[in-house]
């Protein structure tokens, strides 16, 4: 049996709460969310959206070895241990500092923040990390206010590397987090106009909010930062007053890691991408198994952190070839209908202005041989404040303009209609006021040949809408 990864005297202490019975069985792990909690976990009721004090019985029903609750809640038949606080957000914000507190001196600590690309660079720094020793991350994009204290509380004692995803909409918010996580390396991946309806001074507040990630580095510690971003001179003068140890990465002269060439290609039916990167003046070669030159750019941030970390090989950058995309984050699926491909490259977790040029540059090569037709499904980029209207507009005119191999496009959304306008009027597919509404039309137009592209910011709801698409083409689908 595995060791536990709390006793339940240290979890109690650490808190600050007060014990209300004994678990009956090892503690394994930490949960917010009974519907994925795993026997052994302790159930952490949060109040949210809904107030997780709701669902405790349930907890203990699925195996739950203690639930994390706060002083009101009145004990129910079956519930079994309780960790009783005054705040249960606060109290998982204690065991996070506590799970930090009790990692060996030797151990490591990176943070990894940015407008895009911040779940991808944590999975493949995790992976890359892994060759060196026992390490920790989140599960999926646990960033946020909640998301940080529950990586840091699920961190094993015994961790060597460990690497926290830190996200924020406003100013303040990493600020608190990072000094939680305490990292050895800071990584910023970018800054771009995402958020930016929440900052008066657009992206320059964005650009300080995420340099807020300099002000929980430990003594000594390293600040990654993008050399080629338009905000630079803020983020190295944050860095700067935070004492950390500047590094840059980008296709700037000056950078400390550049990529000098990158070799798209494929490794069978997969997307595949060859880089060839100089790491302080250092060549170094690895294969990236997701396409972009934005993936490659954030790739030197990774090599750049593991040379800082005295661990840059060829071994540890080998794994960075099997880390590809995930669902909503450019996971790429193909079909075959009628003895002709369809691909269906599903973008649609997040988008912003320069995450969607990214992604409609790619999507618009892969329509080549064998595929006959390029499709496009977008909806609202979010929180983009007043020029929200500009840069959905520009939108339209980029795909117009540049985009020769999408033939249709379809959208959803108020802001989206800017966008369908600025189209030419042969590109113009359906625009439809909600994602639902536009299913219909999506599976009406979609057929053999096609590569489908879905973006557009989680909020927009298109989930649902690749749900539909691969709903209509099951039974002849394989991952690619």
């Amino acid at each position: 049996m595995a060791d536990a990864l709390w006793t339940w005297d240290d979890l109690v202490r650490a808190s600050g709460g007060t014990a209300d019975g004994t678990p009956a069985g090892p503690i394994s792990g930490f949960s917010i969310d009974t519907r994925s909690l795993q026997p052994g976990e302790v159930f952490v009721a949060l109040k949210d959206a809904r107030d997780g004090h709701d669902f405790v019985a349930t907890a203990f029903e699925r195996g739950a070895s203690a639930a994390l609750v706060e002083r009101g809640y009145q004990r129910k038949a079956g519930d079994g241990a309780l960790l009783r606080t005054d705040n249960s957000l606060t109290a998982l914000e204690a065991i996070g500092r506590a799970a930090r507190a009790r990692l060996p001196s030797s151990a490591r600590v990176v943070a990894v923040t940015g407008s895009a690309g911040k779940t991808g660079t944590t999975a493949m720094l995790h992976a890359a990390l892994a060759t060196a020793g026992k390490t920790h991350a989140p599960e999926k994009s646990f960033n946020n206010h909640w998301g940080v204290p529950l990586t840091l509380a699920r961190m094993p004692a015994d961790t060597e590397y460990a690497v926290v995803e830190i996200g924020m909409n406003h100013a303040g918010e990493i600020s608190p987090l990072v000094k939680m996580v305490r990292p050895h390396v800071a990584i910023i991946t970018n800054v771009l106009p995402v958020h930016v309806g929440n900052f008066p001074d657009g992206e320059v507040g964005v650009a300080k909010a995420k340099a807020e990630i300099f002000e929980g580095l430990e003594p000594g510690g390293a600040a990654i930062i993008p050399r080629d971003s338009a905000h630079f001179e803020v983020l190295r003068q944050a860095a700067s007053s935070a004492g950390g140890q500047i590094r840059t990465f980008g296709g700037h002269e000056t950078s400390n890691a550049k990529s000098r060439l990158a070799l798209h290609g494929s490794d069978g039916e997969h997307a595949q991408t060859d880089v060839e990167a100089e790491i302080d003046g250092r060549a170094v070669r690895y294969k990236l198994a997701t396409p972009g030159q934005h993936i490659v750019t954030n790739s030197l941030a990774i090599a750049l952190c593991m040379e800082r970390l005295g661990l840059l090989t060829d071994r540890a950058l080998a794994p960075l070839a099997g880390i590809g995309p995930t669902p909503g984050r450019g996971a790429r699926t193909k079909y075959m209908q009628a003895g002709e491909p369809v691909l269906l490259i599903d973008e649609s977790y997040n988008a912003n202005p320069s995450s969607m040029h990214w992604a409609m540059v790619l999507a618009n090569l892969e329509v080549e041989a064998p595929y006959k037709r390029g499709v496009f499904i977008l909806g609202d980029m979010l929180e983009l404040g007043e020029r929200s209207q500009t840069f959905h507009a520009e939108l339209g005119a980029f795909i117009g303009d540049v985009m020769e191999n999408v033939d249709r496009v379809h959208a959803c959304g108020p802001m989206m209609h800017h966008m369908f306008d600025a189209l030419p009027a042969e590109r113009r597919g359906v625009w439809t006021p909600t994602s639902a509404e536009l299913i219909p039309h999506v599976l009406k137009d979609i057929q053999a040949g096609d590569v489908i592209m879905v973006k557009g910011s989680n909020g927009s709801r298109l989930a649902p809408v690749v749900a539909a698409i691969k709903k209509h083409f099951a039974g002849s689908h394989g991952s690619v």
